[in-house]
């Protein structure tokens, strides 16, 4: 998918988000991934430990630099009002350039949030969902 066909800021249904996140991840538009959040969006790393800002970036562009495309099937979306919760699992499994197996999946719970300009953006990614620390 050409960069030029990832959304330019949010999507219009939060269901939408999964699939405009991996469309942006493996293409590598690192800049697109950021424009599906919220700009003080919070990532948690591990259970209890968080990032926000460049935080949040840094940890996306590591996950993008293995060069392995991350793979999501949506679960469940819920919607109340302008919020959402999303939950649904993702695979970034293969191999590295250096040959080295790269494993990473899970089941992620994310909130997004509807702006004032009606579209849905991350406010919370959580992707190592509810794992105990």
């Amino acid at each position: 998918m050409a960069s030029t066909d990832l959304p330019a800021a949010g999507v219009d249904h939060p269901a939408e988000l999964p699939a405009a996140f991996a469309a942006a991840f493996n293409a590598g538009d690192l800049a697109a991934v950021d424009r599906l959040f919220e700009p003080d969006a919070v990532r948690v790393l591990t259970p209890g430990t968080t990032v926000v800002g460049d935080g949040r970036r840094a940890a996306t562009s590591s996950f993008m630099a293995l060069g392995i495309p991350i793979h999501l099937s949506p679960r469940h979306t819920y919607v109340y009002d302008d919020l959402a919760l999303i939950i649904g699992d993702y695979r970034i499994v293969g191999t590295k350039p250096d040959g080295e197996a790269v494993h990473h999946e899970g089941t992620a719970t994310d909130v997004a949030r509807r702006g004032q300009d009606g579209r849905w953006r991350y406010a919370i990614d959580n992707p190592p969902g509810c794992d105990r620390a």
